[in-house]
């Protein structure tokens, strides 16, 4: 990768951006210590759904977050509180204040919404004599309340986490689907390689593990049933996968311009060397059957990174465990790298959280970095049926202890947003 001689400008003449702050909670704990010592140790966070009742549904199971206080009052309560947790860890360990960050914040969030049992709520409390409509009509007039406004405005988080911990100008808020994650990072690396900031916090949260999200998913066949064994129904790139498992968590990034991460000594943790997006219209769900969108994703990601195909070590794969998913991935991959691929180290965390929807591209952003930290390559665990069709080295269910420099982080969400971003070692 080509730089300018004082190193802190990139190919193309922009700020470097550096990670010097990192936040995660999910299904295997709160905080980067506990997750990254489960998540190398093979251990999944699946487990049967207790929030709600699941009778008749055809999956039982999720990587719900069960163990904070809001996990049981909605989605929008949860999804802040992911959010704050991680952005706490994430600003701390950058060294920045909680309360006065002084840059922007980018947000990925679910679209979330008020759960039934709240719905019903309300309804039960007006008139029962009215007829629904006016019924309904009755209950948003008698319950104008900050709390109602709150629970059923998933843009009001953002608001809220900026009052929290004093960002500047207007929070950005996006919901692009499994892509979201990526997209709020790549908006931060915009914003510090356009000059508008030395910092900025992306965050995505999502704790919408829900009745109804279930259901949803559920109706479009995309979720595992394999419900008899909960932490091996997710397997990414095996034979018997048959669906991605819901699941809820947070990460945050604090992005700086590696000038200013090194004038004030901080500790550069990584480099968010690249970020490539392109949109595929062809379907609600399915991908683009040339796949033609996901590689030109990756390679704008290279491109921006300044790299060739060659210069990628390993692949944080999106790796859902879909039947559709993974062989598009496959595919799209292959294409770019060639037979190279097959040797590359490609590993999904995904087997063992669940697919985090519009948080996922942040925490595997936060794990790709911490792979390069720590010199450990997370497994795929649950691989024991290779699918013939599918030739990667997905790093078998046994993490593997190896040096990478750097990381192709993919996020291909539905409706056709494609996300990836190149992650590398602080240059020299």
């Amino acid at each position: 990768m080509a730089r300018t001689a004082d190193h802190s400008r990139d190919h193309l003449g922009r700020p470097i951006v550096a990670v010097t702050g990192i936040g995660v909670v999910t299904s295997l704990g709160q905080g980067v210590a506990d997750n990254w010592e489960a998540l190398t140790s093979g251990r999944s966070g699946i487990r049967p759904i207790t929030r709600f009742p699941v009778e008749h549904l055809a999956t039982t199971i999720a990587g719900t977050v069960d163990f904070l206080p809001a996990s049981d009052k909605g989605a929008s309560a949860l999804t802040y509180e992911l959010a704050e947790l991680a952005a706490l860890e994430a600003i701390a360990g950058a060294g920045f204040s909680a309360g006065d960050f002084a840059g922007p914040l980018m947000l990925a969030s679910p679209p979330v919404e008020l759960d039934w049992r709240d719905r019903f709520r309300l309804y039960d409390s007006a008139d029962l004599s009215l007829p629904d409509h006016e019924r309904l009509l009755a209950a948003a007039r008698e319950h104008l309340s900050e709390e109602v406004l709150v629970s059923t405005q998933f843009g009001g988080i953002a608001d809220r986490l900026a009052d929290r911990f004093g960002t500047r100008g207007l929070p950005v808020t996006v919901s692009t689907a499994c892509a979201s994650g990526a997209t709020a990072i790549q908006l931060g690396v915009e914003a510090i390689r356009r000059g508008e900031a030395d910092r900025a916090l992306s965050i995505a949260s999502d704790g919408s593990a829900t009745a109804e999200a279930l259901i949803r998913f559920s109706l479009l066949s995309a979720l595992s049933t394999q419900n008899a064994e909960p932490t091996k129904a997710s397997k990414p790139f095996s034979r018997d996968r048959d669906g991605f498992v819901l699941a809820e968590g947070s990460a945050a990034l604090v992005l700086e311009s590696l000038e200013s991460a090194r004038a004030r000594g901080a500790k550069v943790l990584a480099i968010v060397a690249g970020c490539g997006e392109k949109a595929d219209d062809f379907h609600r769900t399915r991908s683009k059957p040339d796949g033609s969108p996901a590689i030109a994703a990756v390679r704008a990601a290279l491109a921006d990174a300044g790299l060739a195909e060659d210069g990628i070590d390993y692949v944080n794969a999106h790796g859902t465990s879909t039947p559709e998913n993974d062989k598009m991935e496959h595919l799209s991959l292959s294409t770019v790298f060639g037979e190279r691929m097959k040797t590359m180290p490609i590993s999904s965390n995904k087997s063992m959280i669940g697919h985090t929807l519009s948080a996922a591209g942040a925490v595997e952003a936060v794990f790709s970095v911490l792979t390069m930290t720590q010199g450990v390559i997370p497994p795929t665990i649950n691989y024991d049926h290779p699918d013939p069709s599918i030739e990667l080295d997905v790093v078998p269910n046994v993490k593997r202890d190896t040096q990478v420099s750097t990381i192709l982080s993919n996020s291909f969400g539905f409706g056709g947003q494609n996300a990836c971003l190149v992650m590398a070692r602080e240059p020299g």
